[in-house]
């Protein structure tokens, strides 16, 4: 049955991400934990595949992880011509809102992207190394080899960060194929980014407990005494950066 296929699938993608990317989950917790240790911050930056999602504010979540979002907002109402030959460019916009946002050299950037080529998430991979933000890459490998960095420095994501962790994620995200039908079914990405990500969270824990520091774990919210629980949680937070 299609279900038992997907379950092999997501038992085999977990396996191999688990055999294969051990030593990189490992590097990106000891880094994230020398920047928390030296005042830095973590900031998450996605393409839209759980990463900046799956581990805000969540119940057994750390309150230290932070989204980082940034938009090109234009106000432009002439009447509509033709912009052939004008250089229309995003480049560049990564700089200014690293420069914006509350970013400083020893921070973290962690950076998913499962093609790892688009050109916001090589501008902002870019622009952070230039600031002396440490990137952390999810992406795919066997994926992202086969495309085209979108970007002028022709690079992809795996070839810019400090520490890549592949999601082990297929040619094209999806894991299964199914018979009269073109397409492939169920992408791998998400569930390795989540997969990946909570085993970074542990990895960076146990890091932090090595340096003596006790990161802020929430708890739930459902039940109300833990909402002032929280709110300490993040009052500490705002104050120690932990």
């Amino acid at each position: 049955m299609l279900k038992e296929r997907f379950f092999d699938a997501s038992s085999g993608l977990f396996e191999k991400i688990r055999n294969s990317q051990k030593a990189n989950i490992e590097a990106a917790g000891q880094i994230m934990a020398d920047s928390v240790a030296n005042g830095g911050c973590i900031h998450l930056f996605d393409t839209g595949h759980i990463i900046d999602s799956e581990l805000l504010n969540r119940a057994g979540g750390l309150v230290l992880m932070r989204r980082f979002r940034y938009h090109n907002g234009v106000e432009s109402s002439g009447w509509k011509r033709s912009m052939d030959g004008k250089n229309t460019s995003m480049e560049g916009l990564a700089e200014y809102a690293l420069r914006s946002g509350n970013i400083l050299p020893g921070d973290i950037m962690v950076i998913g992207s499962v093609s790892g080529k688009t050109l916001n998430v090589i501008d902002l991979a870019v622009e952070c190394k230039k600031m002396g933000v440490k990137v952390i890459g999810i992406t795919s490998i066997e994926y992202s080899k086969t495309l085209e960095s979108g970007h002028s420095c022709k690079k992809r994501l795996f070839e810019l960060a400090d520490v890549t962790i592949d999601n082990c994620a297929p040619f094209g995200d999806a894991m299964l194929d199914i018979d009269g039908i073109e397409a492939p079914f169920i992408p791998a990405s998400g569930l390795a980014a989540a997969y990946i990500c909570w085993a970074l969270c542990a990895e960076l824990v146990e890091k932090l407990i090595e340096k003596n520091i006790t990161p802020s774990i929430l708890k739930s919210v459902n039940y109300p005494p833990n909402i002032e629980y929280n709110n300490k949680l993040y009052k500490r937070y705002d104050g120690e950066g932990i």
